[in-house]
């Protein structure tokens, strides 16, 4: 198997499991706020690596100088990133989320390809066109009387996805992909603690104790085996090529939604998935030679 057909693997399987994000989430703050559980999360994920460094032998790598100025930078952008998807996902759906976070493909290639140095051809504009009116669909709700706080701060956190995707996989390329997630889990976990003492009321144990299969699931499927796998999908393919490949993420969880939450998709969301698809898919395309 190839380095690129790794990646493409790698990216499906995450797919999978990253569509269980926006529902998982949901489930857990109906009993503790959006913080708390993102921070719980957290702590499951840094137990989950910190075995997981120990049996590989690269806590050490922690500290690697060639790596330090990236850590800190993707630590900080998906400390903010995530940080607004669970905020958002109060004022949200599962289904809505899904389909905007898919704009990180659209931002991506605003930032690499347009103001970067690939050549901007006619299919990849019609393609950047394209998802800018399914995220129009989507965003705006049926009587257009402006956009939902939530919908506007999962949009904040896919402009801000592929920058910190940036400095994932430029540390990638010094050390391994547990180094990289176990060292911004305890770079964010101290602030979201602070964050959650400040802005949400401490739950009980009682809702603690309701919220941990979702909190348990999560922080290993999900912020563990999952960014694993975003990680090295990263490391072999292209940050605009993995961010395309996240299109099936939306739909499944629209699938899930529907199946375990009975969130019925609307013809808004319906109509601007077809957008958002086929301009993730025109604005990949190769370059034509």
């Amino acid at each position: 198997m190839t380095k690129e057909r790794e990646g493409e693997f790698y990216a499906f399987l995450l797919g999978i499991l990253e569509s269980w994000f926006p529902i998982l989430t949901i489930w857990a703050i109906a009993y503790v706020g959006a913080i708390h559980t993102y921070a719980y999360a957290i702590v499951v994920a840094i137990l989950f690596f910190l075995i997981l460094a120990w049996k590989h032998g690269t806590l050490g790598r922690l500290l690697d100088k060639d790596a330090r100025k990236d850590l800190l930078l993707t630590a900080l952008f998906i400390t903010l990133l995530f940080l607004f998807i669970y905020i958002g996902l109060r004022y949200t759906t599962a289904g809505n989320m899904s389909l905007i976070i898919f704009l990180q493909l659209f931002f991506a290639y605003l930032y690499f390809n347009v103001l970067g140095h690939e050549k901007m051809v006619p299919v990849h504009t019609f393609g950047a066109l394209l998802m800018g009116i399914g995220a129009l669909i989507v965003l705006y709700p049926e009587e257009f009387g402006g956009l939902n706080i939530g919908d506007a701060l999962i949009l904040l956190a896919a402009a801000i996805a592929p920058i910190a995707n940036y400095y994932q996989q430029r540390a990638r390329l010094y050390v391994p992909s547990e180094t990289i997630l176990l060292f911004r889990y305890l770079f964010a976990l101290p602030l979201l603690l602070l964050f959650a003492h400040l802005f949400e009321p401490e739950p009980t144990l009682e809702k603690l104790y309701k919220a941990l299969p979702w909190i348990l699931a999560s922080g290993l499927l999900v912020m563990g085996v999952a960014k694993i796998l975003w990680v090295e999908a990263l490391h072999r393919i292209s940050i605009t090529k993995l961010s395309a490949m996240t299109a099936l993420i939306p739909l499944f969880t629209m699938i899930f939604a529907y199946l375990f939450l009975q969130e019925v998709p609307t013809p808004r969301q319906m109509l601007g998935v077809p957008f958002i698809l086929l301009g993730g898919l025109l604005i990949t395309r190769p370059h034509p030679q």
